[in-house]
């Protein structure tokens, strides 16, 4: 008889709230929460034991990449978007999650699945030009601090070197998106000079890289 597979990724209508062992707290809340025909926003969650092993043996197991990408399509599906579309893109957020709540693990990242691309439907989405790089500067200081270890203050000072061109009382809102696509630029400099690498633009490999993270941040 072939040995069974091991499963790696639940989507949230697959789980319970007994299964935190597994899923970690966030996972089996939510999934219990799907359960009960709660307004959930569709997701999946990527188990413990998966973590475990990365974090035993350096290397995704065999298996995980395929069930990622697997649960990614029946996401897209679900949604009728696309990660990383132009036209219709799918934004996604990534989190960590233990059995028991642990501070210092990663922070979550929002709006992943954002690029020079896919920015241009989400303005196309939303009708405004402005919230859509407001939403991609964001995203890359977000990403880039938290997934790449660049500093913080790096785009705070950038941040406010900006508003200071429109005014000593200039606030975030105050900025036109014009000024927000310029920094965005910033933003990947600052990105290449702090880590040696360009910010990355491929939502797939952003997604990878952030699944990454959060094994990496386990320990902490």
């Amino acid at each position: 008889m072939a040995q069974r597979q091991t499963k790696y990724v639940y989507d949230f209508s697959q789980g319970n709230k007994g299964m935190k062992d597994l899923l970690g707290g966030k996972g089996a809340n939510l999934a219990e929460m799907t359960n009960l025909r709660l307004p959930v926003p569709p997701g999946f969650t990527i188990t413990t034991k998966a973590c475990n092993e990365v974090l035993s043996s350096g290397a995704f197991p065999d298996g995980l990449e395929r069930e990622i990408d697997e649960h990614l399509r029946r996401l897209e599906n679900r949604m009728g978007r696309r990660l990383g579309d132009p036209e219709n893109p799918l934004l996604v957020s990534v989190r960590s999650g233990a059995k028991y709540s642990m501070p210092g693990m990663m922070d979550t990242v929002l709006n992943l699945g954002l690029n020079d691309r896919s920015v241009l439907g989400l303005a196309r989405q939303a009708g405004s030009d402005r919230f859509a790089y407001d939403s991609y500067r964001r995203f890359i200081q977000m990403f880039a601090k938290i997934v790449m270890g660049v500093p913080g203050d790096a785009f705070e000072d950038a941040l406010e070197r900006a508003k200071s061109r429109k005014g000593p009382e200039a606030k975030d809102t105050d900025m036109e998106a014009v000024e927000l696509l310029d920094l965005v630029e910033q933003f990947k400099s600052i990105v290449r000079e702090h880590s040696g690498h360009l910010f990355p633009d491929d939502p797939r490999r952003q997604l990878r890289m952030a699944i990454e993270a959060v094994f990496s941040s386990w320990n902490n």
